[in-house]
């Protein structure tokens, strides 16, 4: 059987990252997940001031138009960095202003963390994932991932800050590892295995 999840993003990136750990990490054998995007999500303000009620706010925005019948899948992720107080964190999106440009959140974290020593430098990526199945309570899964920052971004892979943190027990960057190894180890990796294990647990696919 094959599981259709709607994720609730316009960012290709989340689409593609989630798809994939869709597919390296599924169910059971028996249940297969594939993850897309969806051509009718509606725009939302995240403003809700937390990771897990600006997912929620999206998966309830497409749930409300999609067939009855449909799954949901939400993510809201963010950087928090020590040296700012956790910040940005909620709003790492739009670090650099409500235009919500990557690239710009990117530089700006480099030009604030100038000059701020090694040993300040810690950081964890958080992704908070939602699931709403047809008719059901939303199921909210965290998946965190500890490490510190670069001084510059390195590497070409991944995406948004990607190229400046460095996961706690490797000596690169998010974008330098590669995508199978970052779908090992990722705070989205993280919280998608325990949303495996819920479809697992919960019965989803199972002829009653």
């Amino acid at each position: 059987m094959k599981l259709r999840l709607h994720l609730a993003t316009a960012n290709r990136h989340k689409v593609g990252e989630l798809a994939a750990l869709a597919d390296r990490y599924p169910p059971r054998p028996d249940l297969a997940v594939e993850v897309v995007a969806s051509a009718t999500m509606p725009a939302v303000t995240e403003d809700t001031g937390t990771l897990e009620g600006n997912a929620l706010k999206k998966a309830r925005a497409l749930r409300a138009v999609l067939p009855p019948e449909a799954w949901v899948l939400a993510d809201d992720s963010g950087v928090s960095v020590d040296a700012l107080d956790g910040g940005p964190g909620v709003e790492s999106a739009y670090f650099a202003g409500p235009q919500g440009d990557p690239g710009a959140n990117l530089r700006k974290l480099v030009e604030v963390m100038k000059g701020v020593p090694v040993g300040r430098r810690g950081a964890h990526f958080l992704c908070v994932l939602v699931l709403l199945g047809p008719g059901g309570e939303p199921q909210v899964f965290e998946g965190r991932c500890n490490g510190t920052l670069a001084e510059e971004p390195l590497g070409g892979g991944g995406f948004g800050y990607d190229p400046l943190f460095i996961p706690a027990g490797h000596a690169c960057t998010y974008a330098q590892l590669g995508e199978a190894e970052k779908n090992r180890i990722s705070h989205r990796a993280r919280a998608w295995m325990k949303l495996a294990a819920w479809l697992a647990g919960a019965g989803v696919g199972v002829e009653s």
